[in-house]
């Protein structure tokens, strides 16, 4: 019975597989047409940077909406500081370049 499968497989995988050529083999009467490779782009993509990226991870966004917050309320600051000195009133700040000054 094994013989009758090989028999039968035989023909099959020597289409599927042809044998290698060599010096004491016949050369294989079927041979497959072989296909250009496809041309390389002329001017390759340029790399892409992660400020290109749409992709932006969450605690990056976070950290500067962060920053962003605390340099708004600085400037808050000293504009009320600002307001309160045009009306007379000084509460500007209390240590200057290292030095306490009185109010």
């Amino acid at each position: 019975m094994l013989h009758a499968i090989a028999r039968t497989l035989d023909p099959l995988l020597r289409c599927l597989w042809p044998s290698p050529p060599g010096r004491h083999r016949p050369p294989c009467a079927r041979t497959l047409p072989v296909r250009p490779l496809p041309e390389p782009d002329p001017a390759p993509e340029p790399y892409l940077r992660g400020e290109d990226s749409p992709l932006v991870r969450p605690y990056f966004l976070a950290h500067e909406r962060r920053q962003a917050d605390a340099e708004a309320r600085r400037q808050r600051g000293r504009r009320r500081a600002l307001w309160f000195a045009v009306h007379g009133i000084d509460i500007g700040p209390r240590v200057i370049h290292g030095r306490e000054v009185a109010a």
